[in-house]
């Protein structure tokens, strides 16, 4: 049963900051626990990812702020979909979600990453991923508080962006109503 279905999901869609990541995940054995990432608490992500790594095939696929700026959230996604279909070898895929992004022979299944185990095995995946890059970056960038919000358009972030403007890990092309007025 195991290893004939990868499991693909991604995390850091919708944050106006940070790295959108894209996963897939074929799992060799049972993993207990596995669940949407968004509702596990941040340490049972964390255990799980462990367990994750040591029990399956997986692969991880990041694109920065400017990436997503330069060629849409949609192009980047497609591009990780295809990544992981040509680099792990799979009888089945099943992408979380309603849309496949125009990958030709992509299923997607709508809250799959709390039904289908190898999807919420990337699920947890690409979350973990994309927080524990978001927790260097917010090292690197003080100011913006990023291991509070992880990136998302949240009424703190958006006032320290009126504060202090982008860095580099802002995605310039999302546009929001709050900072309209201050920035354009």
């Amino acid at each position: 049963m195991f290893g004939k279905l990868c499991g693909i999901d991604e995390a850091g869609r919708g944050p106006i900051a940070g790295d959108l990541v894209i996963a897939g995940c074929i799992l060799n054995s049972f993993v207990e626990g596995l669940n949407d990432s968004k509702k596990l608490s941040e340490k049972k992500r964390e255990t799980l990812y462990e367990i994750i790594i040591k029990n399956s095939a997986y692969h991880i696929v990041k694109f920065s702020a400017k990436e997503v700026d330069k060629n849409g959230i949609s192009l980047c996604i497609k591009r990780g979909l295809l990544e992981i279909m040509s680099t792990l070898a799979c009888q089945e895929y099943l992408f979380d979600g309603n849309s496949n992004f125009g990958v030709a022979g992509l299923p997607t299944m709508i809250k799959a990453d709390g039904k289908v185990a190898e999807v919420s095995a990337a699920s947890i995946l690409a979350k973990v991923t994309h927080d524990r890059n978001i927790i260097i970056d917010a090292k690197k960038y003080p100011l913006y508080q990023f291991q509070k919000h992880k990136g998302y358009g949240t009424a703190l972030h958006i006032e320290l962006i009126k504060k202090y403007g982008y860095c580099e890990i802002h995605r310039k092309s999302y546009k929001l109503k709050a900072l309209e007025a201050t920035l354009f």
